[in-house]
């Protein structure tokens, strides 16, 4: 009996605030689903992080005779220095940090150059004597790749050691940069959804408090009269997270591999499971400060 009053209260309210009621709902469910996105954006970004990072090599560029570097004196590194640098990697002392070596001559860059190129008129300029000979490391763990450019950065012959996965880098910082202000927003609108819930809860409160009274006057406990008034808000906020839920199931499924997957094969993006796992997230935040926000604003109420 008790129990049915109580939501009997819950209808009321919501049938009495009708316009807030949808605004709540609204503006949790823009802001979760900020949210949810900005999750699944970081998962995706510790995937991509994972996946490139593994097929990162070391490249050792050579000497060229056009080279400014003070390594080189504008002069070309010779065989001699060339095989010292192949013996280092697969017999010397970094050879146990080396899964892989790939040499290129200066004649397979160049021809590598004018294919890639071909049609342009960086193809006219181009010759052979500005190319040299590289060597692309891929290693056993590529979070080592400092243990490679210390040993062979100075080495006779060596132009420069770059890393791909500092030029990875500044790409995965932009998309956390993105994941960030996402979650700035999500904020910013949970916090207008706080707000507006507690308006909600104070203007509902209002528009019954001779009910109110009456119940007090009859002996209704403060915990008894207070819990319409937060499952009025929780539920509100349930419904916007229930939507979120499904907003970030809808982009899983329609963009990432409806579109983005089925675009670019290289490697795996986020999946429905993962979507699966952000909902209940989704869900128990809306309610949590829907409760926490609402219970707040009721009893700051009863006490005035």
């Amino acid at each position: 009996m008790r129990f049915g009053l109580i939501l009997s209260e819950v209808g009321q309210g919501f049938r009495r605030n009708l316009s807030m009621v949808v605004s709540v709902i609204l503006v949790t469910f823009i802001s979760l689903t900020f949210f949810g996105a900005a999750i699944l954006l970081q998962l995706q970004i510790g995937q991509m992080k994972g996946y490139w990072y593994e097929r990162a090599e070391v490249t050792i560029y050579m000497c060229v005779a056009s080279s400014p570097e003070p390594n080189c004196a504008e002069t070309a590194a010779t065989q001699d220095e060339i095989d010292a640098v192949r013996d280092k990697l697969e017999n010397g002392a970094l050879a146990p940090y080396v899964q892989q070596v790939t040499f290129e001559d200066a004649e397979v860059a160049f021809q590598n150059f004018l294919d890639e190129f071909a049609g342009t008129s960086l193809v006219e300029i181009a010759t052979v004597d500005m190319f040299g000979a590289d060597f692309r490391v891929k290693l056993v763990d590529p979070a080592q790749s400092e243990v490679i450019s210390d040993g062979v950065t100075g080495m006779p012959g060596v132009e420069e050691v770059r890393d791909q996965r500092a030029l990875l880098q500044p790409i995965f910082d932009v998309m956390s940069a993105a994941s960030y202000t996402a979650v700035g927003i999500a904020a910013l609108m949970l916090v207008a959804a706080v707000l507006l819930i507690s308006t909600t809860i104070r203007l509902s409160a209002f528009s019954r408090r001779r009910e109110l009274a009456i119940m007090r006057l009859v002996g209704a406990s403060n915990r008894f009269i207070e819990t319409p008034f937060i499952l009025e808000g929780v539920l509100a906020a349930v419904i916007g997270s229930l939507l979120a839920s499904g907003a970030v199931i809808a982009i899983v499924q329609f963009f990432v591999h409806g579109y983005l997957a089925e675009t670019i094969t290289d490697y795996s993006f986020v999946g429905i499971q993962d979507a699966l796992l952000v909902a209940p997230i989704l869900v128990g935040v809306g309610a949590l400060l829907a409760a926490l926000s609402a219970s707040v604003a009721i009893r700051r109420y009863l006490k005035a």
